[in-house]
């Protein structure tokens, strides 16, 4: 898993790095805001350890950048501030989860481990479970706030190609070609808009957005963001 820490206080930022990739994970360092927005179009990060505060702009731009860019990307916000306007501020903009400065190590570790482990369920096998959409592709069950919802056989496999490429755009005709089975069963246009219209319909509520529309492209799953 590939981490990206984005702090200006140059000890803290080699402190911090130091201690994620002696737990395990590959990290990168950027010490700017323009730093870690080339860095993020060079890689993918399954997690972005994010100050707030940085000599070239804030983070909660860069978060709202990110997210933008890679919805699936996870987002830890390091802060000196505990105002409760702050932490709301950057979960608006899809914080993952808060540090307040200083911190033990400790505590950082924990968090980063259980953020990566609960983002590694979600989307592991044959389930996907956010806390509010729950689906089990294999036994062909879903529910969303606890509630049971019914998808069609077609509706599972739409969902299925787009969550296993969370992130992903995938264009019209990929979803196409995926969805057209061995048994000759296949998606037209109209058909394939059709699906990923009642789908929207089915998990769409409450002001979360699962689907994104690619105009000119296809679509990409972003997992329940808030619109």
């Amino acid at each position: 898993m590939r981490i990206l820490v984005v702090e200006d206080d140059r000890l803290l930022n080699s402190t911090l790095c130091y201690n994620l990739t002696a737990a395990g994970y590959e990290v990168d360092a950027a010490l700017t805001k323009a730093d870690a927005v080339r860095q993020c179009n060079d890689y993918r990060y399954m997690l972005v350890v994010l100050d707030i505060n940085l000599p070239d702009g804030n983070g909660f731009d860069f978060c709202r950048y990110i997210k933008e860019q890679h919805p699936e990307t996870a987002v830890i916000f390091l802060t000196a501030n505990d105002m409760e306007n702050d932490m709301l501020k950057g979960f608006e903009v899809g914080a993952d989860d808060y540090v307040t400065k200083p911190f033990p190590i400790s505590v950082f570790q924990k968090k980063v481990s259980a953020l990566l482990a609960r983002i590694s369920r979600q989307t592991t096998g044959d389930l996907y479970d956010d806390g509010n959409l729950s689906i089990d592709f294999s036994g062909m069950t879903a529910t969303l706030a606890g509630a049971t919802i019914a998808f069609t056989s077609s509706e599972y496999r739409l969902l299925k190609v787009l969550v296993s490429n969370a992130g992903v755009v995938l264009t019209r005709q990929v979803l196409l070609e995926k969805l057209w089975d061995i048994d000759g069963n296949f998606v037209d246009e109209h058909a394939l808009t059709a699906a990923v219209s009642r789908v929207r319909n089915k998990i769409e509520k409450d002001g979360r957005q699962y689907i994104k529309t690619v105009y000119g492209m296809g679509y990409m799953w972003i997992g329940g963001l808030q619109k």
